[in-house]
């Protein structure tokens, strides 16, 4: 053991704070029992790279400390915060501060299950990047380990609630409440490609054979690496341009692509479950670098279907097509009179989209742990079907593969000691 453990473990000891098991009781916890309505929120940010560096300010809550394995990232970032900030090389001594109320998790993927399950379990409520997890298992663990220790959680992508959704010229609540309206008729197919205002981002992609380089001094890179098989250090494996490894991303894919699914499993209602079959056209992947694919379809018990067009070649495809009509982007329909029609029906249901108040309340954000975790599945799914070349069926209830262990494989991976969740 070298001596930078010796001291986190002296530390840990020290707050009481288990590696095992985290039980440091916040300001905010039982509801906001000890959090009086004048007092303001404070959260930590976990991870300050570009992502972390964006969110120093944000409403209802005062940022109180700083966390990343790179020194030169904490350095740059503490120029831009107020004074006092904390600034910690170890997200454990993070959880292990009661005064902290939220911590916004904005590492890498492959740190996100871990550290937002710890996270739960000291009582802290939870701001996470998306994707929310790196694999459907560790997706499973945080919204159970949510739910279990009743903290509030919100994953950070907004289009089902806010924002023009990309390229449909609109939010999302009037397609919402076009699906509802049942006027596109049933099942629907919905249609994932640059036509439709999406960028794949195929420059996430990965290299083989990188040389071996020194680890910079200001990088704990055992750190950084945390959960992930080791590597030799490249600097092509971390910061920028990480996500083109399947052990800290998923390309292009799980970049954006909770983003863009997340708001169509909203308005195709399917909050509560996940497809049965997840159809690929592509070679099997790399083992360690992420590349292209052409097409994924990903399939509902009940029909619909979600089709990623990885090469953009449905360029006059529909956004939805159902059995009686289509939409297209700029909300053009080939309904006759859409707009007076769906006047006659009524709006989606309502959503908490203040994220202070659902800390304070207690009631769920509208992205959260339940939601979150169906739509981080499709990427999951769409990603395991992209690795291995092959068309999957999936049992939905069980989160299982059928008749595939190399699949099964890839929901649950081995995480490096000692960071299993």
């Amino acid at each position: 053991m070298n001596n930078l453990e010796q001291s986190r473990r002296d530390f840990l000891k020290k707050a009481g704070l288990s590696l095992a098991a985290l039980t440091i009781v916040p300001r905010a916890v039982l509801g906001g029992r000890f959090l009086a309505p004048s007092d303001q929120l404070t959260k930590a940010i976990i991870g300050v790279g570009v992502m972390g560096q964006s969110h120093i300010s944000y409403p209802g809550a005062r940022l109180t400390a700083i966390c990343d394995a790179d020194k030169k990232h904490l350095d740059e970032t503490l120029r831009h915060c107020p004074p006092g900030v904390k600034v910690y090389r170890d997200y454990r001594e993070v959880l292990a501060d009661p005064s902290i109320d939220i911590v916004h998790i904005a590492t890498p993927p492959h740190w996100h299950g871990k550290m937002a399950v710890d996270a739960a379990r000291a009582g802290k409520d939870i701001w996470c990047e998306k994707p929310m997890t790196r694999t459907i298992g560790e997706g499973l663990k945080v919204k159970e380990a949510v739910e279990r220790h009743g903290r509030v959680f919100r994953l950070n992508t907004w289009f089902r609630f806010t924002d023009t959704f990309y390229g449909m010229g609109t939010t999302v609540k009037p397609i919402k409440k076009l699906v509802e309206s049942g006027l596109l008729g049933w099942p629907l197919k919905v249609t994932v490609n640059a036509a439709t205002g999406y960028d794949w981002k195929f420059y996430w992609i990965g290299k083989t054979g990188l040389p071996v380089e020194p680890v910079p001094a200001e990088l704990d890179y055992d750190m950084w690496l945390g959960p992930a098989p080791f590597k030799p250090y490249n600097s092509h494996r971390v910061h920028s341009t990480f996500r083109g490894y399947w052990d800290y991303d998923g390309g292009g894919l799980g970049d954006m692509g909770q983003h863009y699914l997340d708001p169509i499993q909203y308005f195709l209602g399917k909050d509560e479950t996940s497809p049965v079959e997840v159809i690929v056209d592509g070679e099997q992947q790399d083992s360690d670098a992420c590349g292209t694919w052409k097409r994924v379809e990903l399939v509902y018990a009940d029909g619909c279907s979600i089709v990623l067009d990885g090469e953009n070649r449905d360029t006059g495809a529909a956004f939805i097509e159902g059995p009686n009509g289509k939409l297209f982007p700029g909300f053009h329909s080939t309904i006759p009179d859409l707009q007076r029609k769906l006047a006659d029906f009524p709006e989606p249901a309502a959503q908490l989209t203040d994220f202070e108040k659902s800390v304070r309340t207690r009631e769920p954000f509208a992205l959260n742990e339940r939601n979150g975790f169906r739509s981080s599945t499709l990427v999951n799914l769409a990603i395991i079907a992209v690795r291995l070349g092959r068309s999957l069926k999936f049992d939905p209830d069980n989160l299982r593969f059928i008749d595939d262990e190399g699949a099964n494989r890839l929901i649950d991976q081995p995480a490096r000691a000692p960071w299993a969740i």
